[in-house]
């Protein structure tokens, strides 16, 4: 069976932009090897839901791999698991950081300038204000915050609680702090109504910690913005979901950086290498290379930040020259293709990353290749978001890239055959072999 290897480079799409010409950063970048891989295989668009929706990395993810929405524990969740931070199946977590707010206005405390998760702070600054608001206790609701990286956190809830929450992160600069309030619709309102007015109890618990802090005010003499309030987003709940592995008979493996994808990995059942250098084409040498020589894995799923990074700076000429690099470290994937005929490779992107655009992630599809034996050839020669639209692929949602796969590599089953008790997507060999001594 073919072993597929999946190379996802996180925010690649974009959008057309004049200092390239009226041309995206990818289409603007010398990428002979993608374009190498689109002419021996076929291409297409991607998009995780359905186009125009705007999609964190996280939430893509589990579309792509195959899961529904109502199996998405949050990103809260994802980041506690791939952190080590310890958690029942009941708590709530959500991610947190530490900012600084400007003044009071109506409505409430603002962010401070274009500080929004970007204030630095020296390790013993954040960790003494990490401490300071702990512990805190409201409405019978335990609370515990712990320090990831940098200024970046997550919030565990302990007792009769709920992720059903909004968030009290406007996710921009300048905007008032959003006081949270139970969803609706929603399934548990009691459980919601006592997190919301827990939570809100804690943020301002916070601010008044925070703002009259030794640290705070030293940094205030220093000219420096203090670290003055807690912003909490994206609360989630475990959700049990079948494995990985045997949701699509595969045996998965995911190379990256990053706690929220070594979460990711643990909540689906999925083996998780870490691999992080500076260097984008390095990066991408180094896990495709693990990926290639990886023999005890059928799927291998290679994750690089670097066009989603270079985007969020936003300059897209930046961009197309961070596409170039990428582009150097997939040489050595063109040249196993050459040799090897049990290799599907797949290259995509899980969402688009617009370098001018107040959004933080776009809602257009991404460009999508595959290449390898059982592969139909269309006639596309490059590989960009508006070249690929024209290819044999057509427009993928969601599961549809994982059945593809399965299709590609001979391991679907006829829709309708069903051996054993759970139908699966795949052809299985566990099930109970029927004996001519059984009499029922």
């Amino acid at each position: 069976m073919q072993k597929i290897v999946l190379v996802l480079l996180d925010g690649l799409g974009d959008r057309s932009y004049e200092a390239l010409n009226y041309r995206t950063p990818l289409e603007a970048a010398a990428v002979p090897n993608l374009d190498r891989l689109a002419s021996m295989g076929c291409t297409g668009l991607y998009h995780p839901t359905r186009p125009g929706e705007c999609l964190p990395s996280e939430t893509a993810h589990y579309r792509l791999f195959g899961y529904g929405m109502e199996e998405f524990p949050g990103r809260g969740l994802l980041e506690a698991a791939g952190g080590g931070v310890p958690f029942g199946p009941s708590d709530v977590l959500c991610i947190a950081h530490l900012f600084s707010a400007g003044p009071r206005v109506k409505g409430g405390p603002v962010l401070y300038g274009e500080s929004w998760k970007r204030v630095p702070a020296g390790e013993s600054e954040l960790e003494a204000l990490y401490e300071a608001v702990m512990p805190f206790e409201s409405e019978g609701v335990r609370f515990t915050l712990y320090r990831l990286r940098d200024n970046e956190g997550v919030l565990r809830l302990e007792g009769e609680v709920s992720p059903f929450v909004s968030d009290s992160d406007p996710m921009a600069s300048g905007k008032p702090m959003a006081r949270i309030v139970p969803l609706r619709p929603c399934p548990e309102p009691e459980k919601a109504a006592r997190t919301a007015r827990a939570l809100n109890l804690f943020l301002v618990h916070c601010r008044k910690t925070l703002k009259n802090h030794p640290v705070n005010r030293d940094r205030i003499q220093r000219g420096l913005p203090p670290l003055d309030f807690l912003a909490t987003q994206r609360c989630g709940r475990r959700v049990p979901v079948e494995p990985f592995s045997e949701r699509w008979g595969l045996r998965g493996l995911v190379i990256g950086s990053g706690t929220v994808f070594h979460g990711l990995a643990s909540e689906l059942g999925m083996d998780f290498v870490h691999s992080a250098v500076g260097d984008p084409a390095r990066d991408l040498q180094e896990k495709t290379t693990l990926a290639l020589d990886d023999t005890s894995h059928d799927f291998i799923h290679v994750h690089t930040k670097a066009p989603d990074e270079a985007a969020h700076r936003g300059n897209p000429l930046e961009k197309a020259k961070v596409v170039e690099a990428l582009d150097l470290g997939l040489k050595g994937l063109v040249e196993a293709l050459d040799s090897c005929e049990d290799l599907l490779v797949v290259v995509t992107a899980d969402h688009s990353t617009p370098c001018g655009s107040p959004l933080i992630h776009s809602g257009e599809p991404v460009p999508l290749l595959m290449c390898g034996q059982n592969v139909r050839r269309d006639r596309v020669g490059c590989f960009d978001e508006n070249h690929a639209a024209a290819g044999g692929l057509g427009l993928l949602k969601g599961e549809e890239l994982m059945l593809t796969l399965l299709s590609t590599t001979g391991r679907a089953v006829l829709l309708g055959h069903r051996l054993g008790e759970a139908p699966k997507a795949y052809s299985t060999s566990a099930y109970e072999a029927f004996m001519d001594t059984d009499e029922g």
